[in-house]
């Protein structure tokens, strides 16, 4: 779909202060929702989507879903204004940059657009709710765990992350340096460098070679994005590094299942399908007022079940896994 840049229109509406009231006119019927994730080309949000069109059939509404085809704010800001055009009752969001996002989430929500925030929070005072894929800080320790545990816990491994501005993979990797400072068990590991895929298959390829050339006692490379790692572990197959420098991180099982299968990777996953199920459910839920965002709402999300919101306005899809042979057939996507 064409973007449509609303500058005027933009410029014409004052922005609200930091406490700003999100749209409070209540829908009486399902509205539609605009899904808006941080690629259009993400096989990743496609799923997602696929468990929102699945709840628009059982509750009614409909899930639309538009995309940049550059993983920026400056893209995504460019879709806000065109879903407040096509008037959406709620923006669903993954963001690129949680901060760039929020005036224009904010002047939709001054034109009646609710906002919900999933995978990749935006600034708190610029949606109702966020539908979180699993805690932050379980996904940290997780792929940490994981990746002690393919190293054997010392040497030298890195980082393949995808934006310098990526919410939610800056969070992760500030959490994974502070327990690698506070526990002695992982005093035998160093990190060596944060590198950056740019949310595309080619910069993920050329990175990871790179990070091996740089670093020749490397042992492993954290890859938290689903892009980024099934693309590192062709990259390493191709140079014959597969299993030399072992991988983990966040991606479609399905995607590097043979690396899973002989060793050589881990894999820290859940349901995508219900992700996308779950922010539609609760779009919904928002639009019709039945939750405004406050800690301690409860509300009933179709086949998932009943969902407390937590502080700041967070919800949680449940915990993930890390995706073993032993565990492997689980994972659908």
């Amino acid at each position: 779909m064409k973007a449509f840049r609303l500058g005027l229109l933009a410029s014409a509406v004052l922005l609200a202060p930091a406490s700003l009231a999100l749209a409070d006119e209540c829908a009486k019927e399902p509205v539609t929702v605009g899904f808006l994730p941080k690629l259009d080309t993400d096989p990743y949000f496609k799923v997602a989507q696929q468990g929102a069109e699945e709840a628009a059939k059982e509750i009614g509404g409909k899930a639309i879903q538009v995309a940049p085809s550059q993983a920026t704010a400056e893209a995504q800001i460019d879709f806000i204004n065109s879903l407040v055009t096509q008037k959406v009752g709620v923006i669903a969001i993954s963001a690129n940059d949680a901060n760039a996002v929020a005036p224009a989430l904010k002047r939709a929500a001054q034109q009646g657009v609710k906002v919900v925030s999933y995978d990749s929070d935006v600034a708190g005072d610029a949606r109702a709710v966020f539908a979180n894929q699993a805690k932050g800080d379980s996904l940290a320790e997780m792929m940490l765990e994981s990746a002690y545990n393919l190293m054997g816990g010392e040497g030298d491994f890195a980082i393949l992350s995808s934006t310098p501005t990526a919410t939610n993979q800056n969070a992760w990797i500030d959490f994974m340096k502070k327990k690698m400072a506070a526990e002695p068990k992982f005093s035998k590991m160093k990190l060596v460098q944060v590198a950056y895929g740019e949310e595309s298959e080619q910069v993920n390829q050329q990175q990871a070679l790179a990070l091996v050339q740089a670093f020749p006692d490397l042992k492993a490379i954290i890859v938290p994005a689903g892009i980024g790692l099934p693309a590192a572990a062709r990259a390493l197959e191709e140079a014959g590094l597969m299993g030399k420098v072992k991988l983990t991180g966040l991606a479609p099982a399905t995607l590097i299942s043979k690396y899973i299968k002989d060793g050589s990777a881990q894999d820290i996953w859940w349901n995508v399908s219900d992700l996308g199920y779950l922010t539609y459910q609760t779009a919904q839920a928002l639009a019709q007022c039945k939750i405004t965002g406050k800690e301690g709402e409860k509300f009933k999300a179709g086949r998932l079940g009943e969902y407390t919101i937590g502080a700041g306005g967070e919800l949680v899809l449940g915990p993930a896994k890390i995706v073993t042979p032993e565990n492997l057939a689980e994972f659908k996507f």
